[in-house]
């Protein structure tokens, strides 16, 4: 079996699949049935033993690149769609991006990761701590630990109640889409869109795995962490995100990288709440995760954007098609 170094994310109605050795590909099928793909060189390419690759450091950068960088790559397929969600900036966000020296675009991208980290803040973090600062308890041992178990409920709670509006569904099938391909290339499979269809929509790598996992370190993590006042408690555990996430991250590579019975209990209820996030693709969905896939395995030779655009119908898949751009 083979192991492969691809992630990816789902995006609006495409995928986007990142290949550290080279770059990111982003592949969208537009309403007229045609998919467009862009490619993107890595502008990151951290030396072996530099301060960013070092053990718990890296999924630091790891968790911020992928949380700037997926809302940068869900903007762009939004305007691949031809639907730009920017509507005409007002005259305050034009005086604004003249202050700042920023579009609108990029005023309206930053805007939305500080009000993502301000709800996940609030839903994850001050929430639970609320929550258990109402009980008498005086372990402070078992008082982080019962906001753990808070805090993984309502994690679980968020997930099933976006898997239930339509949009959101659609992008969790584009997450089936582009696990499935992963997990064929892994398995040596024919790369064919009915072939990948086959193959599990569930992966060890995947970023619900890693969720789950910081949320399981930080209930370990910050049961050490002898603070009862509920102010306290909240900086504390925004202070130490940072250092959560990293140790998340390593575990999270471990694991994936061993088919151990320990590894596979650590990777065991992330995987099940992937049941959540993922959802099974049809298979113009599978041409689309696999046009970036094939895009990320072998980029143009040019290290500028390179865009295409070709005609791929949907289902029944043709015996030849143009997905390899």
């Amino acid at each position: 079996m083979k192991r492969c170094a691809v992630g990816g994310q789902a995006v609006m109605e495409g995928v986007m699949m990142k290949n550290p050795e080279n770059g990111t590909a982003l592949a969208v099928r537009r309403s007229d049935g045609t998919i467009v793909t862009e490619y993107y060189q890595s502008k990151h390419n951290y030396k072996k033993g530099t301060f960013p690759t070092w053990p718990v450091v890296r999924g630091v950068y790891a968790f911020v690149e992928a949380l700037v960088g997926g809302m940068k790559i869900t903007t762009r397929s939004a305007e691949l769609l031809g639907e730009d969600m920017a509507e005409e900036p007002t005259k305050f966000e034009k005086w604004l991006s003249e202050k700042l020296g920023k579009s609108a675009g990029d005023l309206a991208m930053t805007i939305a990761v500080v009000l993502a980290a301000a709800l996940s803040v609030g839903l994850f973090v001050i929430l639970p701590s609320l929550a258990v600062s109402f009980l008498k308890i005086e372990s402070t041992f078992l008082v982080s630990l019962l906001e753990g178990v808070v805090r993984l409920l309502i994690f679980v709670g968020y997930l099933l109640a976006i898997s239930r509006i339509k949009d959101i569904h659609r992008v969790f099938m584009y997450h089936g889409a582009e696990h499935k391909t992963i997990a064929c290339y892994e398995a040596e499979g024919e790369m064919t869109p009915e072939n990948i269809l086959k193959y599990t929509r569930l992966h060890p790598r995947c970023g619900t795995n890693y969720l789950f996992l910081v949320m399981m370190v930080s209930i370990l993590f910050f049961a050490c962490i002898p603070v009862r006042s509920f102010l306290p408690r909240v900086l504390t555990r925004l202070l130490f995100i940072p250092v959560v996430a990293g140790l998340g991250y390593e575990v999270l590579k471990a694991a994936a990288a061993s088919d151990s019975w320990l590894a596979r209990a650590v990777r065991a209820p992330g995987l099940a709440l992937q049941r959540i996030t993922t959802a099974d693709p049809t298979a113009d969905m599978v041409e689309v995760a696999l046009a970036a896939f094939n895009l990320a395995m072998d980029p143009p030779d040019h290290e500028i954007k390179a865009v295409t655009e070709h005609e791929v119908p949907a289902a029944p898949v043709p015996e030849e098609t143009d997905d390899q751009a």
